[in-house]
């Protein structure tokens, strides 16, 4: 799977002029039919979306191009998600952000746990971030927990990204910078499943 922009229009433009390629080989990608239909939740509704396949002209590997609106493998928005990230860095408990965001709390008490095993790395990926879009971006204060640091880099160097590159969601800026695995499972050495 690829993170790609959220407008479908200009990730077709790309697939079509041979400007996406493929992370691991570097080859061209090419238009490869579409994947399945799916539905994931936005802030206020369902969104029915089938996203975009595309193939390696240079090795045999095959991608799905997910829009930065989502993480990958998780049925809500990543701002849905962001907004419970932010409110438990702020304090709240799982059940009250279920409540607020409408959702199962049990959907929400397990991306608050996967967030928390994640937490220092995703501190460490975005406060690197940070500095490479602002060299002159003064040093993270540290919060209440590893969890508010994390949140904490993430919102500052989607600021600097803002600033540096163009306006955008602080979401799709971490699904994108994640490739889509800011909740992802972590392998059994510590590092990031790919």
């Amino acid at each position: 799977m690829l993170i790609v922009d959220t407008d479908p229009l200009k990730v077709e433009r790309l697939l079509l002029d041979g400007d996406l390629l493929c992370r691991p080989c570097g080859g061209v990608l090419r238009p490869w039919g579409h994947g399945r239909w799916r539905s994931s939740r936005a802030e206020h509704d369902e969104v029915r979306h089938r996203p975009r396949r595309a193939a390696c002209s240079a090795c045999p590997r095959t991608h799905v191009l997910v829009s930065a609106t989502w993480l990958l493998r998780r049925a809500d928005a990543a701002c849905v998600i962001g907004a419970a990230l932010l409110a438990k860095a702020g304090g709240a408990g799982h059940r009250p952000i279920a409540v607020t965001l409408g959702r199962p709390v049990s959907t929400v008490r397990g991306w608050l746990r996967r967030f928390a095993v994640r937490a220092e790395d995703v501190r460490v990926l975005f406060t690197g971030l940070l500095h490479a879009l602002d060299p002159e971006a003064g040093p993270l204060r540290p919060r209440e927990s590893v969890f508010a640091d994390a949140v904490e880099a993430l919102g500052r160097a989607a600021a600097a990204a803002v600033v540096r590159l163009s306006p955008g969601s602080p979401w799709e800026f971490a699904s994108r910078a994640s490739g889509g695995l800011l909740l992802a499972p972590l392998i059994a050495s510590g590092e990031q499943a790919r």
